[in-house]
């Protein structure tokens, strides 16, 4: 091979190499929407909430999922919707997503971008954090079945719609446990989910890991850590950059029977993570935070 061939190659692969920008593991840090953010896009099945866009000109809503997965669309009655669910990401999801909001801005009625541009140069001001209001959160509305994907006057044929259809058959019953207080602009992303033999609270918590590890290791090392009778902590999972526990519940028990328990295991996990730098783990929890480390499960 040449001299000027490999330079040219040597050229391109630098620039496949640039254009792959580097990971980013906490794709939606600095936004107070960041615990919801994550619970639509790894398990929640069917829900939308208005996005704190800044300055856009037209309302636009975040989905879970959109048809074909699609990465946003404009539905025939005007109404915009961001996609969280996609089919192809980039080591910067926030940049992803970004770039689909910045398309759905001009949009017409009844467009729809299938992928999100994953490829392209990184420019300034296109992830989500340059676009979203940062102290807003998300209150996400969660449905029963995939029919707003159609417009209202449209939703008596949701039933024979195929891609509805094949969308409703695997959704697993969700239902969002706790509201954040409206004066501390926080949310919670507590949610408890039917998965068919057992139940489970799913908890995105937006501390960070090391720090909720201890809290939940000093809280098991008490008894503490479970939501009384029919509960079990199960383990934790990551996701973007955050740790999500899971507690299995008792699926006879209504979704509204542990709003209550999990409301007073939230005060018990912030009370002690506010006591972690004046005290820290004795002998025995850090036994128990390597039992918990020991404990990472896979919800798919």
């Amino acid at each position: 091979m040449g001299k000027g061939a490999r330079k040219a190659r040597e050229a391109r692969n630098g620039k496949r190499r640039s254009s792959g920008a580097a990971f980013v593991a906490r794709s939606f840090e600095g936004l107070a929407a960041e615990p919801e953010l994550i619970a639509l896009r790894e398990f929640v099945p069917s829900a939308t909430a208005r996005l704190p866009v800044a300055g856009a000109e037209r309302e636009i809503h975040v989905a879970s999922v959109l048809p074909g997965a699609a990465a946003a669309m404009v539905r025939s009655d005007g109404t915009a919707f961001l996609g969280l669910q996609v089919q192809a990401k980039s080591s910067d999801v926030s940049r992803d997503l970004g770039r689909a909001l910045r398309w759905l801005r001009d949009a017409d009625t009844g467009d729809t971008l299938a992928v999100p541009d994953t490829t392209s140069e990184p420019v300034d001001g296109e992830r989500l954090q340059d676009q979203l209001d940062p102290d807003v959160a998300l209150e996400p509305e969660l449905h029963p079945d995939f029919s707003w994907w159609l417009p209202p006057g449209e939703r008596d044929s949701a039933g024979t719609d195929p891609a509805v259809q094949r969308a409703n058959e695997a959704i697993m019953p969700t239902e969002r446990l706790l509201s954040a207080p409206a004066e501390t602009g926080q949310a919670t992303a507590a949610y408890w989910v039917d998965a068919g033999e057992k139940a489970h609270l799913r908890w995105v918590r937006p501390e960070p890991e090391s720090e909720l590890l201890a809290a939940l290791a000093r809280l098991s090392a008490r008894g503490e850590l479970g939501l009384g009778d029919g509960s079990r902590y199960a383990g934790s999972f990551r996701a973007h950059g955050l740790l999500v526990p899971v507690w299995d519940l008792d699926r006879e028990a209504h979704p509204r029977e542990w709003v209550g328990p999990a409301g007073e295991l939230g005060d018990r996990l912030s009370a002690t993570l506010a006591g972690l730098a004046d005290q820290p783990l004795d002998a025995a929890e850090r036994r128990a935070r390597d039992g918990l480390l020991g404990r990472q499960i896979t919800i798919r």
